[in-house]
């Protein structure tokens, strides 16, 4: 987890939420499951032997500080690489504590998505948002350790492959950098005119920021529990901060291998040779 004071868990919910949550399938037997799943995924989360639940949700509207990076250094911005982990994880933590209500197994096709508003050029929404599942054996195999409900942003498709491959989610896992890259000097500039070079301060500045990023996400999966991360993304995002300021974000989902007992029955598909007519 990153940052010298790690996130709380939520101790809030909007009252409309308890009422929310109380009409789904996973709070009233007799309630109506709502859920992010196409007619597809739906299919082959039963095939799986999983139940959905309800939607659930997190949210959390943050203020970004301020911190300023030295113009002609490469460094990472710690507060707001902070600042950017802490809004997630709050998000991630509201999201998880709804599925709890709903006694889930799990949270399938975990989202967090970034909204900002015109009343606040420094306030950013972060949402996570996901479908409460349970497993229909009932016994808890498919939980992450400790008993916790297992979150991943994979798609039904794969989270029956994986099932079948004899492994499970454990966690969406993620790691967060703000880097601040260096400017160039006047005399940098004029040397490189017109001619084939590489941007060597650049390139050290960005890989840097990649590593730290891909190093956070993994320590999380290691303190989870995992045996490795699937589906790895790296992206690129730029914010408020500044031309030279920039967030690079690893995510990925956690898993870690069934005892043979808890396999999924069945095969995996092979891959088939498919020629498109597409022009």
């Amino acid at each position: 987890m990153y940052g010298q004071n790690p996130p709380q868990p939520a101790s809030w919910e909007p009252a409309q939420a308890s009422g929310r949550l109380g009409m789904t399938a996973g709070a009233n037997p007799g309630g109506v499951f709502t859920s992010d799943l196409s007619v597809s995924e739906y299919t082959l989360l039963g095939e799986a032997g999983f139940e959905p639940l309800g939607f659930v949700l997190g949210s959390s509207v943050y203020h970004i500080g301020v911190q300023a990076g030295k113009w002609s250094q490469n460094m990472e911005l710690g507060i707001l690489s902070q600042a950017m982990y802490h809004a997630r994880d709050l998000a991630m933590s509201r999201m998880r504590a709804e599925a709890a209500q709903l006694n889930a197994d799990g949270i399938v096709g975990v989202q967090i998505q970034i909204q900002d508003y015109v009343w606040g050029e420094d306030v950013i929404d972060f949402v996570a948002t996901g479908t409460a599942v349970r497993s229909l054996r009932g016994d808890g195999a498919f939980r992450a350790p400790g008993g916790r409900a297992f979150t991943s942003d994979l798609s039904a498709q794969d989270f029956f492959r994986l099932l079948v491959a004899g492994a499970v989610p454990v966690a969406f896992v993620m790691g967060a950098c703000v880097y601040h890259i260096a400017h160039m000097s006047f005399r940098q500039m004029l040397q490189q005119s017109g001619n084939n070079v590489e941007m060597a301060q650049f390139t050290q500045g960005t890989y840097e920021a990649r590593e730290l990023a891909l190093g956070r996400m993994q320590g999380e999966a290691a303190d989870a529990g995992a045996n490795g991360i699937v589906g790895v993304n790296l992206v690129v995002n730029n914010y408020v901060w500044g031309m030279h300021a920039t967030e690079f974000l690893a995510t990925g989902t956690a898993i870690r291998r069934l005892s043979p007992e808890h396999k999924l029955p069945g095969t995996t598909p092979r891959p088939t040779f498919t020629l498109g007519l597409d022009s």
